[in-house]
């Protein structure tokens, strides 16, 4: 495939371009976040349940400091593929390596907050003195690692920009086979702890970073790196852009904090482990997702940039038709199959965690029944530029939405809080249902 993306993203059918990008870039998200699933496999299932509610309890914070990375790596997104619409090119490599050296320098900064507060952290949310130590562990060695590792994140952005489709697919795949093996060596020939098995995962993330920087390094792409120029004016683009994105991931990590808590309280370890076990079901899904809508967002940006808005319909229409299969799909899956799911994490004596983990994952289930359509207008908006709705959609659907249902579905017990993730997708649907209906479409026309 050619690096450049004017022909690609300007003159392939959208049914075409849907094959060539969003499907791979499904695939290269899946790929880059299986190890985070396959995490909580070998942990549960080698270190026992406590480490994996230990490592529950400290990965929300692991995922807020890559989120942002996200923040920087989608919200540069947006203008580059817009300038390169503009066939400014000098502009689109300027803000591109602004913000490889901006995420380097935030990401630092976090992870050396994380590495000091993260005892104390763990203590307040109620955890006891078994599980602290594995999840003071497990966030000191990410935090130690995250200067290098977030980059990692915008990096399958800005190849995708360039037209490297493949190559991002390949080095997601690859991060996933070599963190997936380096965790393995440690937990297993090593008999390391959930310590070791981070920086297991880390040291793979950091070589998969150094293959994905490796085409920009030869100069060899449209975007390349260059003696960066920051003004007020690229910096509040870049942040406004990456604001929904980042949002989601932040909200959705602070209702995890919070229904953490509330499940130490409620349910103890094994409550936690189960609802550990849900997101990680649902950290398959939602990269399939997200790699389908943000995978044609260049696309749709260029598009934009080049105003061409009849294409840039046409192209969506794929992206919110492949989201709703992708979700029902996985609604059936986790409804008619719970327990082989719940089995993968945990040994078989564990027959009450068992139980509640498929009865939980039967009613959590039917969260991506409406779950596609709030994510494909959030990228929408964001693909667009219109970050005011994308806000709007991803603070609801993660902080919102669920923060509301809680005292609403508590009188249920703990199965009211494996209810709150579906109860707040459906009134996310609702809502972005209003805001496309009554702004984006009348809009960009």
């Amino acid at each position: 495939m050619s690096s450049s993306p004017d022909k690609f993203f300007a003159e392939t059918k959208p049914g075409r371009l849907f094959f060539k990008a969003a499907i791979p870039g499904a695939i290269g998200m899946l790929a880059s976040s299986l190890y985070y699933f396959l995490e909580g496999v070998f942990i549960g299932r080698i270190l026992g349940t406590e480490a994996l509610a230990g490592m529950m309890l400290a990965l929300p914070f692991v995922l807020i400091n890559f989120a942002l990375s996200d923040l920087i790596g989608v919200g540069s997104s947006v203008p580059i593929a817009i300038e390169l619409g503009k066939k400014n090119r000098e502009e689109a490599s300027n803000i591109f390596s602004a913000s490889v050296i901006m995420i380097m320098i935030t990401n630092a900064i976090i992870g050396l907050i994380l590495w000091f507060i993260s005892p104390v952290m763990f203590e307040i949310m109620g955890a006891d003195a078994h599980l602290v130590p594995y999840a003071v562990d497990y966030v000191r060695i990410y935090a130690l690692f995250t200067p290098v590792t977030g980059l990692l994140f915008a990096v399958d952005n800005y190849l995708r920009i360039s037209g490297k489709i493949r190559y991002s697919l390949f080095m997601n795949i690859l991060m996933a086979f070599v963190c997936t093996a380096a965790e393995l060596f440690v937990l297993i020939v090593m008999k390391g702890g959930i310590g070791m098995a981070a920086a297991g995962t880390s040291l793979g993330m950091s070589f998969a970073l150094l293959i994905g920087l490796l085409p920009f390094f030869r100069g060899s792409l449209v975007l390349k790196f260059r003696k960066p120029v920051f003004s007020r004016k690229m910096i509040y683009t870049v942040f406004s852009c990456g604001t929904p994105t980042f949002l989601s991931n932040i909200a959705g990590r602070i209702t995890s904090i919070v229904m953490n808590v509330i499940l130490l309280a409620e349910g103890g370890a094994a409550a936690v482990s189960v609802y550990g076990i849900l997101m990680s079901a649902d950290g398959v899904i939602i990269p399939l997702l997200y790699g389908t809508c943000d995978s044609l967002q260049p696309a749709v940006g260029y598009n934009y940039g080049a105003r061409k808005h009849d294409r840039v319909i046409a192209i969506e229409k794929y992206c919110y038709g492949a989201g709703a299969v992708i979700s029902v799909l996985s609604a059936m899956l986790l409804f008619f199959f719970p327990e082989v799911c719940v089995r993968l994490f945990i040994d078989e004596a564990e027959t009450g965690i068992l139980s509640l983990g498929v009865s939980a994952m039967r009613l959590f289930a039917f969260t991506y029944i409406t779950r596609w359509f709030s994510f494909a207008t959030q990228s929408f908006m964001s693909a667009i530029g219109y970050a005011r709705y994308a806000s709007v959609i991803s603070v609801s659907v993660a902080l919102v939405f669920p923060l509301l249902m809680i005292p609403v579905l508590m009188p249920l017990g703990l199965d009211g809080l494996w209810l709150n993730l579906p109860a707040a997708s459906l009134l996310s649907a609702l809502l972005s249902f209003f805001i496309l209906r009554k702004n984006s479409i009348r809009e960009i026309q």
